[in-house]
Parts: C-alpha cells; sequence; structure tokens
C-alpha cells in the first residue's frame, strides 16, 4: 500500500499571502501552473486561479500591484493527508474534480499531488493483465 506521502511532491511551490496579486499573475501565465497555493508562514490560506484573478483583480478594478494574494486567495475545500493511501486520494481528485490536490499536517501545506502523476503511479502498481483465452 502507497501512502500519500510516498507519492507527493515535498517542496510545492506557494507565495507568501504577502505577495502581490501580480506574482500570482505572472505564474498563473505559465502553461504548467494552473494554480498558485497561497501560505501565511507554513499554514495554507487559499489558492489563486486565473479565474479569480479575473474575477477579485480586474473584475472588481483593484490594482494587483498593490492587492496582495492573501486578499483574493480562494480558501482550500479539500485536502489530502499525508498518511492516506494514494487511491484514496486518487478517488478525492475525481470526485472534487481537482488536478493537484494540497497535502496538510495539522494546517500546514507539506506537499502537493498531481493527479496526472498519481495516475501513471497506480498504472504502474497495477499487476499485469493475464490474456483472455483464445476461442
Amino acid at each position: 500500500m502507497t501512502l500519500v506521502r510516498e507519492a507527493m511532491l515535498t517542496d510545492p511551490k506557494a507565495l507568501p499571502a504577502t505577495a502581490s496579486a501580480q506574482v500570482a499573475g505572472e505564474l498563473l501565465t505559465r502553461p504548467e501552473v494552473r494554480a498558485v497555493l497561497v501560505v501565511d508562514g507554513e499554514r495554507l490560506v487559499g489558492v489563486v486561479t486565473c479565474e479569480g484573478l479575473v474575477e477579485r483583480i480586474v473584475a472588481a478594478g483593484r490594482d494587483p500591484r498593490t492587492t496582495t494574494v492573501g486578499d483574493v486567495a480562494e480558501p482550500v475545500t479539500v485536502t489530502a493527508l499525508p498518511d492516506m493511501r494514494v487511491e484514496d486520494a486518487y478517488r478525492l481528485m475525481e470526485t472534487e474534480d481537482v488536478e493537484r490536490l494540497p497535502v496538510t499536517e495539522e494546517g500546514r501545506l507539506v506537499g502537493v499531488l498531481s493527479r496526472s502523476a498519481l495516475t501513471r503511479r497506480l498504472a504502474e502498481d497495477e499487476p499485469p493483465q493475464e490474456p483472455e483465452p483464445a476461442t
């Protein structure tokens, strides 16, 4: 049985809550970045997405250079625990329709899981299928 702590990225990219929304926007222009985790110290406080920046900064007429990500971050509604089984975390990701799942321990951000990485890992862990007998 593989645990989340064995499959998670242990150095997740996160911005401090005091960082500007401009910095988050710059990160979100990268094709591999779909969301930016926001922390206050080590404590996970939220997540910022492109859609969230448009809604909470652009549409609201706020200045992205002076607005902090802590002010506009959406609360994280689902997290994994390090001692969860990866199969359970994967099901949670599918149920909640998230590509990346923060891993927290007592509120501290300790890692992140990627659905695509978990899909590959779970496929590798499955035993090979026996061929069907020819009829």
